[in-house]
């Protein structure tokens, strides 16, 4: 696992930390996902800028034609396509380039637990998650920003000790009650703006 007196940075901060529209849009972003903080933020741009850093060095090295390029390059679009980031049949560095921040934010957990009606809202999602309510597989995670792989994704569901799963939970019932009224049509939450 390595020393953890030598831990790698998981995201960098703005250069700029008083700029007008890129504040506007990463509030943007923090309502329409559900993030607590601006860091959750910068750490999705950070992994976003190293993958697009690696498509681009890659995409030189192809041209050069080394044949270790063409092996890193397979193995980078497979685990893309594996994790839920790119869609299935990417066989391209251009898809990566042309990845955005929200195709990331779209695999953590709190958002697949909101999509898939385990909660009614995303700070609902969160507070299920952090209380250990949420399972992977048979695997409780209590981080909402655990990043869910396609596989993962069809294994959410509540933990086998959580009182909601009981399908006679008023959380359970409010939900199922929204769902059949018409107000939750569509998961993807309103962005004021």
């Amino acid at each position: 696992m390595g020393d953890p007196k030598f831990l790698r940075r998981t995201y960098e901060r703005p250069k700029h930390p008083w700029e007008e529209a890129r504040m506007a849009e990463e509030n943007k972003l923090m309502t329409k996902f559900g993030l607590k903080n601006k860091r959750e933020l910068w750490k999705a741009q950070f992994r976003l800028r190293n993958y697009r850093g690696q498509a681009r060095e890659l995409q030189a090295r192809v041209r050069a034609k080394e044949v270790q390029a063409e092996k890193e390059t397979k193995a980078l679009l497979e685990s893309l396509v594996r994790f839920g980031t790119l869609p299935v049949g990417s066989n391209s560095l251009d898809d990566v380039l042309s990845l955005t921040i929200e195709s990331l934010l779209e695999r953590r957990l709190q958002w697949i637990v909101y999509v898939k009606g385990l909660a009614s809202t995303l700070s609902g999602a969160r507070q299920l998650i952090v209380h250990g309510h949420v399972s992977v597989g048979n695997h409780k995670v209590r981080s909402p920003g655990y990043l869910t792989s396609r596989d993962d994704e069809a294994k959410v569901t509540y933990n086998a000790y959580s009182p909601f799963l009981d399908e006679g939970h008023p959380l359970r019932v409010a939900i199922k009650q929204k769902i059949e009224s018409g107000e939750a049509t569509s998961r993807a939450p309103s962005v004021p703006g």
